[in-house]
Parts: C-alpha cells; sequence; structure tokens
C-alpha cells in the first residue's frame, strides 16, 4: 500500500543562522551502523537472501516517489543480537528498502547472497554487482556484467570471499543508468579478521572507560575498522549519498500501471524473453534530479529515528552523535550518478581507505597517509572510510563554562583541567606522548574530560549582544532574531548548567542551578557568607527555549557543498544536510535500534 506523510509544519530555516548551535530535538534511539549481521563471530561463512521488490520513498516535500530496492525474505530480522557488548532489540526488515539492507560480515567469510527478482514483470532481469570482490554467480541467466535473475520470481546466487576489510558498496548489473536510478544500491561492510589489540589500551580504552561510566553501551561493529594499529575508533556510522530524478520514477511508474503493458506481460513464460509490448522504455536522459539523499532519506527526515514508522522503505537516518574526544568513523559511499562535495563542519575528516584499499605511506607501511579532507567525495560507486573528531580545540574560551570566581555549588563549576602531551585533559602524563601510561582514571570519568586546557577558565565575553566592544571572541545571536527561534538553545556551552557556570551568578547559601536559584543578581552585590562577584553575564535570555534535558551540546551542519543539493524539489532547506550533534559526556548516546 502507498503511504503518504503530511509536510512537517515546523519551519527548520531557523536551524541555519550559525554551524554552532544547540538544538531542541527529541532525538531517538539508532543504531550507529544498522543492518543484518551475518555469522561474524565464529562461522566460516554468512548466508543472506534478498529480494527485489516495488515500493514508495516519502519526501519531506509531502510527495510519496515511486521506487524499486533490494528487501529481506519475510521475517528477516537485523542486530537481533548482541554486538560490541550491546544488545539490539532486532527491527523486521523490509520487503522493499532504498537503500538495501546493510550486509555485515568479517573478513575472510564466504558470503552468499540469493537474489529473488519480484519487481514487476516489465522491469525485466536484474542482478547485482560486488565490484571489490572476485563473485561467482550461479543460476539465472547471463546478462551483460554478470548472471541475472529473471522476472516473476527467478532466483540468482553470487559467492564471493571477503577479503577485504571496509565498507563496499553493491548495486545492481542490469541497465544501470534506470535500476540503480530507481533504488537498486546498498552497502556491505566487512570487519577486520584481527583488530589490533592496540585499541584496547591508551586513549582508545580510556575513551570506553569514559563511556562505562556514564553507562553508554558500546555499539561498535568492530574496535578498529582494519586491521591496523592506526584505524581505531570509539563510534561508527554509515552514509550512502544518492539522487533521484523524479520524472523518471513517475515514468517508470507510469508505464508498469499501463494497462496495455500488463496484459501484455501476462503472457510472460519463465526463461523466456520478455513479450513484445511488455517491456519498458523509460529514458534516463536528460537527468534532473531534485531529490538529494542520504541514506535515503532528505533533511529533516534524516534526523528521525532508524526504523521510525513513516519512513516504511527508508529505515537508516542520517543523524550521528558523539562526544568530545571520540574518533567517530565516517564510512561514506557515493551511490548515485553524480558526485557530492559533502562538507563536514567542525573539523576535516581524515581518508584512511577507499573502497576498502588503506591509504599507506611509501616508506613506512605502519603510518597512514590519507588526505585531511574539508571537502569529502566520492566518485559514483566509491567508498571511502574516515576518521572524524571534535575537541574545541582553539575556540580562546572555555565551552564547559568554568569561571575563576565561581563559588557556585555546581562543583562541575571548579574542575581542573591538566593537559597530556598535546594539550588535552585526559589523565595521561604530560610526557606521556604515545598514551601508553596508566593514566589518571577519574579524568575519564569527568565532564570536561578531553577539553583544551589552553582554553580552560576563559570566559566567552562580558556581554552576550556586544561584537568587539563586548570584549569577544564570540557573540551570541540576539535572541529577537525570530529565525533563531526555539531550535537554538540560548548557549554555545556543554551541558546541563554550564551556561549557569559561566554566568558568575550570586547565589544565597543553600541553593545551586537546578534548584531554586536565586537567578542572577548584577552589579557584584555581596551575599551573605558568599564573596563578591563580578556583573552577571546572561547567557540564556528568558525568551529563548533551552535545550531538552536529554540533550544539550553543539549541532554542527554536514551538508553538501553543491548548494542546490541542501534543498528539496528546489525548496531549501532538505536535501544532503543532516548535524552531528556534540554532547556532553554526561549525556547518554542511545544507539540500541
Amino acid at each position: 500500500m502507498r503511504t503518504t506523510k503530511m509536510t512537517k509544519a515546523m519551519s527548520i530555516a531557523r536551524l541555519f543562522l550559525a554551524p554552532m548551535a544547540a538544538l531542541v530535538l527529541a532525538v531517538a534511539a539508532h543504531a550507529a551502523t544498522p543492518g543484518i549481521i551475518g555469522n561474524t563471530a565464529t562461522g566460516s561463512s554468512s548466508t543472506f537472501n534478498l529480494t527485489a521488490q516495488q515500493g514508495f520513498l516519502n519526501q519531506p516535500d509531502g510527495e510519496s516517489v515511486y521506487a524499486w530496492g533490494y528487501g529481506c525474505v519475510a521475517g528477516t530480522v537485523s542486530f537481533a543480537q548482541t554486538v560490541g557488548g550491546a544488545t539490539f532489540p532486532g527491527q523486521n526488515c523490509p520487503l522493499m528498502q532504498v537503500p538495501a539492507p546493510t550486509l555485515i560480515v568479517k573478513e575472510n567469510q564466504v558470503v552468499t547472497i540469493t537474489l529473488t527478482n519480484n519487481l514487476p514483470t516489465a522491469a525485466g532481469s536484474t542482478s547485482i554487482l560486488i565490484p571489490d570482490f572476485q563473485v561467482t554467480p550461479s543460476g539465472g541467466t547471463q546478462g551483460l556484467l554478470t548472471m541475472e535473475a529473471t522476472p516473476n520470481g527467478g532466483t540468482v546466487t553470487y559467492t564471493f570471499t571477503a577479503t577485504m576489510p571496509g565498507t563496499h558498496a553493491y548495486y545492481s548489473g542490469t541497465q544501470g543508468d534506470l535500476q540503480i536510478e530507481m533504488g537498486l544500491y546498498g552497502a556491505i561492510v566487512v570487519l577486520p579478521a584481527a583488530p589490533p589489540t592496540v585499541c584496547g589500551s591508551g586513549l582508545a580504552a580510556q575513551n570506553r572507560a569514559a563511556a562505562s561510566y556514564w553507562h553508554e553501551a558500546d555499539f561498535r561493529l568492530s574496535t578498529a575498522a582494519y586491521d591496523h594499529a592506526k584505524t581505531c575508533y570509539d563510534r561508527e556510522y554509515l552514509f550512502q549519498w544518492s539522487e533521484m530524478d523524479a520524472g523518471i520514477h513517475r515514468t517508470a511508474l507510469a508505464q508498469v500501471s499501463d494497462s496495455a503493458r500488463i496484459a501484455a506481460c501476462a503472457t510472460f513464460v519463465a526463461g523466456g524473453a520478455l513479450p513484445m509490448g511488455c517491456s519498458l522504455n523509460v529514458p534516463t536522459e536528460p537527468y534532473h534530479p531534485a531529490y538529494f539523499l542520504i541514506n535515503g532519506r532528505s533533511m529533516p527526515d534524516l534526523m528521525d529515528a532508524n526504523y521510525a514508522a513513516e519512513y516504511p522503505h527508508q529505515p537508516y537516518n542520517g543523524n550521528p552523535h558523539m562526544h568530545p574526544g571520540e574518533q567517530v568513523l565516517v564510512r561514506t559511499i557515493g551511490q548515485g550518478r553524480w558526485e557530492h562535495p559533502f562538507h563536514e563542519h567542525a573539523n576535516h575528516v581524515r581518508i584512511l581507505a577507499r573502497d576498502g584499499n588503506l591509504i599507506l605511506s611509501a616508506s613506512d607501511q605502519t603510518k597512514l597517509a590519507g588526505l585531511l579532507m574539508f571537502n569529502t567525495d566520492t566518485v559514483p560507486g566509491e567508498a571511502f572510510d574516515g576518521i572524524f573528531y571534535f575537541t574545541a580545540r582553539g575556540l580562546n574560551w572555555d565551552p564547559y563554562g568554568h569561571t575563576v570566581n565561581s563559588f557556585s555549588h555546581d562543583p562541575n563549576a571548579s574542575l581542573g583541567c591538566t593537559p597530556d602531551a598535546y594539550g588535552y585533559n585526559t589523565g595521561f602524563a604530560a610526557n606521556d606522548t604515545a598514551y601508553s601510561g596508566t593514566p589518571n582514571a577519574s579524568v575519564a570519568t569527568a565532564i570536561n574530560y578531553y577539553e583544551w586546557c589552553q582554553d580552560h577558565n576563559k570566559p566567552l565575553e562580558a556581554n552576550p549582544f556586544g561584537d568587539v566592544t563586548g570584549g569577544g571572541p564570540a557573540t551570541l545571536p540576539n535572541p529577537n532574531i525570530f529565525t533563531n527561534g526555539p531550535w537554538y538553545g540560548g548557549t554555545p556551552y556543554f551541558g546541563p548548567d554550564a551556561s549557569l557556570r559561566a554566568q558568575s551568578t550570586l547565589r544565597p547559601t543553600g541553593t545551586y542551578p537546578g534548584s531554586g536559584s536565586a537567578g542572577c543578581v548584577t552589579g557584584g552585590t555581596v551575599a551573605t557568607g558568599q564573596p563578591n562577584e563580578p556583573p552577571c553575564t546572561n547567557l540564556q535570555p528568558s525568551n529563548i527555549q533551552a535545550n531538552p534535558a536529554n540533550e544539550r551540546g553543539w549541532a554542527y551542519m554536514w551538508h553538501s557543498h553543491n548548494e542546490r543539493e541542501i534543498t528539496t524539489n528546489n525548496v531549501f532547506p532538505g536535501g544532503m544536510l543532516m548535524m552531528m550533534l556534540v554532547d556532553s559526556r554526561e549525556f547518554v548516546i542511545d544507539e540500541s535500534n
């Protein structure tokens, strides 16, 4: 049944006043890299059964676009097992989805994929290409590039050995200009057989200790992306970039629904050619895409939960989270016809590999030599793995809201910051350049773990609406500007109480933020039993809505740098645009579905 959706009533133009803003988001739980996990524990082989079927993809403008996609046989459940110490409850895998189910296997396993063709008869045969591996097909009929599954339930099987870790694409090898455009593409993630032991010590172990202290489960598929000591990571996400020309999809729908064509296709005999008048004739040039997708969704839909009911054929979102100091593995595939210049705000991305090929130094194979990219890109069909991290280093102000003069009852107002060899508050000794010693374990549990100590205790500014004369170095948006709206939390500081800590707020004895605070008293008035304080700085005006209790931090736009691609059907904002949410340590990132 065709599922439609009302256009979102809330305008999201307010989201884009500044790339660094605190969001008001009802962020649901989401899996880091959801998919179907093969027999990755001890088995030497993994088997998957997929179908190719038709369906509709919901878009933010209210349109429901006809599409084709690979899906699972009835009853298949994704992530119904424990991964990286976290128990995933499992989700029903759709019979048709875009992108296709992500297939998760282990290096050196023998992988078998059986495809059943349940597309409309007029679509003809279909197939799967897995370009990074030596694939042996069986069954079906010979096509131009591989063996194909014929219409009306024909099957074909593909077998290969997953010799190369990393992120890889799979997609239709039959009339690719139409079938890939219609949605027949997906990802294969190959986990390393022997991830390096170094990922269990040093800074990597410290990050896990911090997560455990805050009762955050481990949602990684592995500890490292490759069998290489420089590919350890703390969190991971998969993004598949694509685009859609709705005109092509409308033409395909009109033709498969045409009564004369349906009658002609009814005479099809298994194993034979399509009858006269049955096959499609869908022009794919000129090409004018109007929908630009990340994981099959456009902004803002991609910020909703994985497996959200309103997207029955688009189960994967584009909603990454992290904590400061974490190494985030970014898995990306260009699945469309165009190259998409994608920009990740807040830092560059270090490219580890392309199509599973590690980029190593020619002179020293123990060192990676991937580019540090301002814009990440892929050509159509290409994948890359990269590492993104964020620490707030060099902002020249304290994002955790510490104040030199604070007498707050909030103990986090006076947390210390002891720099390691690289200037961060990690608990390692300042001369421990390899992070190989025994750190101060209590530092990993602190809210300001991984703070850049050079900026510790530096105020934002005395006047939040000033400019140079306000004392800088940053100027907060005026709360009277409508476009800020409730999406802006009123503070660029981390944590639920950081803005209060930063105000040098004067409070009577026995009160503290969140428990009957007396508010800010201007003019440096002396309260009984308390020292004198400087004038207050109002970093959270009363007419701006604060972030919800379960989500406070920064949101950085990640988006295509081709401006047309951050629209949906030529309306901004939309398209290939998402937010990297950098949460303070005390906020648990739940990726359990």
